[in-house]
């Protein structure tokens, strides 16, 4: 049970970073920006989202033991 919530829940965040990342990929295109600069903004964007949920997931961890 526990793999299976721990499963969901990271296929849920690369879904969120997902949508994320091409959301400002998109919005740097409409901005007017070149293909690998709205690429980069996008992959960092998708990083982010991954790194504030693994922090924040670390905090929780930490709080809850």
């Amino acid at each position: 049970m526990t793999v299976a919530v721990v499963l969901l829940a990271t296929a849920l965040l690369i879904v969120v970073a997902l949508l994320a990342a091409a959301g400002a990929g998109k919005l740097a295109r409409m901005d007017g920006a070149t293909y690998p600069a709205a690429l980069t903004r996008a992959a960092v964007t998708f990083a982010a989202v991954i790194t504030l949920t693994a922090t924040v997931a670390s905090a929780i961890a930490t709080l809850l033991t």
